[in-house]
């Protein structure tokens, strides 16, 4: 089944503001909020859809992506979005946390009487692949650390047939609120941490917390066309949440290694070939290197060096237009060198045959005619 778009869960149009997506955001969420739509499955299932907009649309560099890419910007395989997932903390929710502040005067799930609830934290990983990798596209394996659901306790922190109850200074909410005169202040419970419990015996493998560092394989699909700074989400594969919340997201971050031979630039590449000064001169046909093998390139006589060629539909082919790139050949006039004795003279011959011939030479003509008439016009 496919998404709604975003700007339409919010009830906006493309061109929306900051401001104009954040007010849009609180309205709905307060009004299908679950605390205020007890027991209703439709409530909640809107506040997902509005919850999930808005981690979009609330975020510059992703709301970016999504208005190029659309929703596959979000999905495994796709491009994601956001820029700068140095830590990730919070759950990624661009302010979600702050907003939900301000109606509910507590964090997410954060009603009287509720166990707080912490989505895990999102983690990148820097992934290097060749330039081939990037244009054909490849499964990587990788592993990464991370916070895990604890095996023995299973994410509850307690031994087997320990009790755990509601923590009977916060009442299972993790928080813990202050009337201040006209002031409200809320702070972490001293007594449970925040977990909104009272373990018993804590689990040892865990030391109560439900969590534990692990290592991870993972294997992921790198789409054909991607570059580097591309991003890869891959959904609930980041930290273990707390007290049973749902894992953050794992952000691969692409980095597209240099090439020996090309050089790209969007879906072209680009790539000096070397010929001779009698190739340049007379002309011929040599074989230049593509992603897919070689191909034949003419030589045109009287060839200057650095005249640029371009070979049709041979660069990088784009995952979404599925227009493919040219290949874009700089061609480079080599002069010989270790020459023998004969073949200096043969030089010599030939540079004695062209001398006082401007036909043959015309750049060389017109610089020194140039210059005559630049030293000329000094002296006036």
């Amino acid at each position: 089944m496919s998404k709604r778009d975003y700007y339409e869960v919010l009830g906006l149009s493309k061109g929306a503001s900051e401001q104009e997506i954040k007010r849009a955001y609180k309205r709905l969420a307060a009004k299908h909020h679950p605390d205020k739509n007890q027991g209703s499955k439709d409530a909640e299932e809107k506040f997902k859809e509005i919850k999930e907009a808005y981690e979009v649309l609330g975020d510059s560099e992703k709301r970016a992506m999504y208005d190029q890419y659309g929703h596959q910007a979000f999905e495994q395989g796709g491009f994601g979005g956001g820029g700068g997932f140095g830590g990730f903390g919070g759950g990624g929710f661009g302010g979600f946390e702050d907003i939900f502040s301000e109606m509910f005067g507590g964090g997410f799930g954060g009603g009287r009487g509720r166990q707080r609830v912490v989505r895990g934290d999102d983690l990148q990983y820097d992934l290097e692949i060749t330039l081939e990798e990037a244009v054909r596209g490849v499964k990587k394996d990788i592993r990464i650390q991370t916070l895990a659901e604890c095996d023995t306790c299973h994410g509850s922190g307690a031994e087997a047939g320990s009790k755990v109850e509601t923590c009977p200074h916060c009442h299972g909410s993790g928080r813990i609120r202050r009337q201040q005169g006209f002031f409200m202040t809320e702070q972490t419970c001293p007594t449970c941490h925040g977990t909104g419990k009272k373990i018993e015996k804590p689990c040892k493998s865990c030391h109560g917390d439900g969590r534990v560092h692990k290592t991870k394989n993972l294997s992921v699909t790198i789409p054909a066309g991607v570059d580097t700074g591309n991003q890869l989400r891959l959904s609930g594969e980041g930290a273990a949440g707390e007290n049973g919340a749902p894992a953050g997201d794992l952000y691969v971050v692409i980095h597209v290694k240099e090439h020996d031979i090309f050089v790209r630039d969007g879906l072209n590449l680009y790539c000096e070939v070397p010929i001779s000064f009698t190739m340049a001169a007379l002309g011929g046909e040599i074989e230049v290197p593509t992603l897919d093998g070689r191909v034949k390139l003419k030589i045109p006589a009287e060839t200057q060096t650095g005249k640029l060629f371009r070979v049709r539909a041979k660069g990088i082919s784009s995952p979404r237009s599925h227009h493919t790139g040219d290949l874009i050949c700089k061609v480079i006039i080599e002069t010989p060198v270790s020459l023998n004795e004969e073949q200096k003279a043969l030089l010599r011959k030939l540079e004695e045959s062209l001398e006082g011939k401007g036909q043959h030479r015309p750049k060389h003509q017109g610089f020194f005619e140039g210059v005559k008439k630049f030293f000329d016009n000094l002296g006036k």
